[in-house]
């Protein structure tokens, strides 16, 4: 089996070009996977790969090697998940990319409670708010909050809708008054929450009515959780999904604000790489996730 894990290691560095990045991709030190591809090429007794103090790239003999070997690893899992999948058991390791902020509230009590019914499955977190290349980034499973997916090149899967809010603090209500209506806002008090942390435009319908508003005039973020603080702050105004802000409006640091005026809805959904067949671990835990942010704690 020795052989087999130096030739995993061996495909990610060849397709990250840094040992580095496969190491990072692979939870592993980059000295192990260092070791890893040195022991394979000792035992072909060919260099596979060149080394440089700026990059990774193939030997020819690598190359070929790459686009022999890396089919004859791909049937190997698939005939495993196959058998697993007989017996109901699921192995191997999920990486995935989650937004910061559904990250850090959620996915700990998520990723323990699937570990306890999935042992023998191991999981690789990375946040972040921008938009990945699920492909090309390696990741075998991306969660997004988003407009309908429009990518062509990718599976996904809605969970469910999720919720906005318009809020502001106590504060800056008691300074500057509660709108009574989209018309009120005053846009350079609207703190945009945007993937570049650029402007955005709020379409706000209440009634058979629209109303468009410009934020980020003055102030915009790419995160959820810094925008919220700068709302609390006494910055401003900030469109946000519910789940960031309830706490805060709990604890009376936040306010909704003309609640009968909705943004169009987000979705919760899940990315997948396009897979001929959905790996027996990645659908478990796809379904593990519905069920806890569905029943459990609804987003």
């Amino acid at each position: 089996m020795s052989d087999l894990n130096d030739i995993r290691i061996f495909l990610a560095v060849a397709k990250e070009r840094s040992f580095v990045a496969a190491a990072r991709q692979l939870s592993m030190t980059a000295p192990t996977v260092t070791r890893a591809v040195s022991a394979l090429e000792e035992r072909l007794g060919v260099q596979l790969l060149l080394r440089t103090t700026r990059h990774v790239s193939l030997t020819s003999a690598g190359a070929v090697y790459a686009a022999r070997i890396e089919p004859v690893v791909e049937a190997f899992e698939a005939v495993a998940d196959e058998v697993r999948a007989e017996t109901g058991h699921a192995a191997g390791l999920i990486r995935l990319n989650v937004p910061l902020s559904l990250g850090q509230r959620i996915l700990p009590d998520v990723v323990s409670g699937f570990r306890v019914e999935n042992p023998g499955i191991s999981v690789s977190l990375t946040l972040t708010d921008r938009f990945i290349d699920i492909v090309s980034d390696s990741f075998d499973l991306a969660i997004r909050i988003s407009e309908p997916p429009r990518d062509k090149s990718t599976i996904w899967r809605k969970i469910c809708p999720v919720r906005r809010m318009l809020v502001a603090s106590p504060g800056y209500l008691a300074a500057n008054g509660t709108p009574k209506s989209p018309d009120d806002l005053d846009e350079a008090a609207c703190i945009a929450y945007d993937e570049e942390a650029l402007s955005e435009t709020w379409e706000l319908s209440s009634a058979g009515r629209t109303r468009k508003v410009r934020a980020g005039q003055v102030l915009a973020g790419n995160n959820g959780e810094l925008t919220a603080r700068l709302a609390e702050n006494g910055e401003g105004i900030v469109l946000l999904p519910a789940f960031i802000v309830e706490r805060a409006i709990a604890d009376g640091h936040l306010v909704q604000i003309l609640p009968e005026w909705q943004a169009p809805e987000l979705w919760l959904t899940l990315y997948y790489p396009p897979y001929e067949k959905l790996p027996m671990r990645v659908a478990k835990f796809s379904d593990f996730f519905e069920n806890f942010v569905t029943s459990v704690r609804p987003v």
